[in-house]
C-alpha cells in the first residue's frame, strides 16, 4: 500500500512536478530556488489566474500557449533602483575604484541587472571618475523581456526625485539631471552611458563563466536562492574573477562557510569581498 501524503507533502509534491515541468519545457531552472519565495509567486499567480491547483499550473504551462511567459515572470527577481543602498555606491567609489585604476582595461559584471538601473548607476560613476572610456559593464539577467527594457535605458520619471536622493547619497558630483533628457512620462538616459554597457541574457543556475572580471556586482539575488544554489553561484563567480577582484552582495546576504573559497572580507557592512591571490 502507498503512503497517504498530508496536505503539506502532497503541495510540496505538485511544486517539484510543477518546477520540473517548467525546466523541461524551458530551460529554465527554478527547481533549487527558495521554496518559499516561489510559494508566494505561484499564490498570486493562481488568485490572478483563478486557478484553484498548482496541478492546474502545470496544466496551463504544458497546454497554455504564453502562459509559461506569465510564470517565468513571476519567478524571475525585477525589484532594484538606481544607486540603491546609496552606501554601498559611496563605498566602492571611495574604496574600490581606486583599485580599479590600476588596470588599463575594466571588465564590471551586474548579474541579476533586472531592469539596468543599477548598471547605469555605474556607468555614472565611472564617468564622473574618469573610467568610462575604458570600462565594459556586462549586465546580465535571466528574463529577457526586461534586458530588453534595460537596453532602452528609459526609466519612469515619478522615480526620479528617489533617484536623486540616492544619487546625491552615494557621493554624486554633478546635477544628477544632467545624465538623462525626459518627456511626459519617462527619463531617458544619455547613449553615452549605454555605450559602455553590454546587455545579455545569463542565466546563473545553467550558464557559465564567459569572462573574467575586475569587480562582479550581484546584490539581492542569493537571497532567493537554496544554500546548495547559493555555493554553486558563488563557486560561479570566484571562477569569474581575475585574481584580487571584487565580489559585492547585498545588504542582506553573505558568503556561505561552504562558500568562502580564497576570499578576504574588504568591506563586512557593504558586503565586499576580494578575490586573494592563490597561495602556493
Amino acid at each position: 500500500m502507498g503512503k497517504i501524503l498530508n496536505d503539506d507533502e502532497r503541495q510540496q509534491l505538485e511544486i517539484d512536478l510543477l518546477l520540473q515541468g517548467v525546466y523541461l519545457s524551458t530551460g529554465y531552472d527554478f527547481r533549487k530556488y527558495m521554496r518559499s519565495s516561489i510559494e508566494r509567486r505561484l499564490e498570486n499567480r493562481m488568485r490572478l489566474e483563478q486557478i484553484s491547483s498548482i496541478t492546474g499550473v502545470l496544466e496551463k504551462v504544458l497546454h497554455e500557449p504564453g502562459f509559461v511567459d506569465k510564470l517565468l515572470s513571476d519567478f524571475s527577481i525585477n525589484v532594484t533602483e538606481m544607486f540603491r543602498d546609496p552606501s554601498f555606491f559611496y563605498a566602492f567609489r571611495r574604496d574600490v575604484i581606486p583599485m580599479l585604476r590600476q588596470h588599463s582595461e575594466i571588465r564590471i559584471w551586474h548579474a541579476g541587472c533586472a531592469t539596468g538601473e543599477e548598471a547605469y548607476s555605474m556607468a555614472i560613476m565611472l564617468h564622473e571618475e574618469g573610467l568610462l572610456g575604458r570600462t565594459r559593464i556586462y549586465a546580465t539577467d535571466m528574463n529577457e523581456q526586461v534586458v530588453k527594457l534595460a537596453e532602452r535605458g528609459a526609466f519612469s520619471l515619478n522615480r526620479m526625485q528617489t533617484y536623486t536622493k540616492n544619487y546625491l547619497q552615494s557621493g554624486g558630483s554633478s546635477a544628477f539631471s544632467e545624465y538623462y533628457s525626459t518627456d511626459e512620462q519617462n527619463a531617458s538616459f544619455h547613449r553615452y552611458l549605454a555605450d559602455s554597457i553590454i546587455f545579455a541574457q545569463h542565466n546563473l543556475v545553467t550558464d557559465g563563466s564567459f569572462n573574467e572580471f575586475h569587480a562582479i556586482i550581484c546584490r539581492n539575488v542569493l537571497i532567493y536562492f537554496s544554500g546548495g544554489l547559493q555555493t554553486d553561484v558563488t563557486k560561479l563567480f570566484y571562477d569569474s574573477l581575475a585574481s584580487n577582484g571584487f565580489l559585492c552582495l547585498g545588504s542582506k546576504e553573505a558568503l556561505r562557510p561552504d562558500a568562502r573559497y580564497n576570499y578576504r572580507t574588504f568591506n563586512s557592512k557593504e558586503k565586499i569581498y576580494r578575490k586573494e591571490n592563490y597561495i602556493t
